[in-house]
């Protein structure tokens, strides 16, 4: 049998057992993809809302490091690094203070997962990047001023 011929009989009958999956119920992709999304917090547009919706302004925490750049060549493209040793630790969320839309993004834990996150994200001007971390019931912040030079989602 030639060898081209049986990857395509295997494909095919991988992507008909998928489809009978889906037909029946078994696979649902609506329900594994942002399932806990909360779109109003995503989409406020004031800092204190945003506060309030994850918690509070919380207790400030040295034990969460924020490391990005002191300064931004690009604010389209800016890398942080969240690490908290907060044991029991949650979730963590990042906000830009000045952006239009301050939620950047909710990274939520579970199983002893460890407290650290990774990302690029966008800022539209000079601003504090805020972690909130939530651990044990309780919140903590921590934030670092990045300046932004050019671009971003300001323009």
């Amino acid at each position: 049998m030639n060898i081209l011929r049986r990857n395509v009989l295997k494909g095919a009958g991988a992507a008909g057992a998928v489809s009978v999956a889906m037909a029946a119920g078994l696979l649902k992709p609506g329900a594994v993809f942002a399932a806990d999304w909360n779109k109003g917090l995503f989409e406020n547009k004031d800092l204190g809302g945003v506060m309030g919706a994850v918690g509070g302004a919380g207790a400030a925490a040295g034990d969460i490091s924020v490391k990005a750049p002191d300064i931004a060549e690009n604010g389209a493209v800016v890398p942080v690094e969240i690490t908290s040793n907060i044991a029991g630790t949650e979730s963590i969320t990042l906000i830009g203070e000045k952006n239009t839309l301050p939620m950047i993004a909710q990274f939520n834990l579970s199983n002893g997962a460890q407290g650290y996150v990774s990302t690029r994200i966008k800022m539209g001007s000079t601003s504090n990047v805020r972690a909130v971390v939530k651990a044990g019931g309780k919140i903590y912040t921590a934030a670092k001023e990045v300046k932004v030079t050019i671009g971003g989602c300001g323009g």
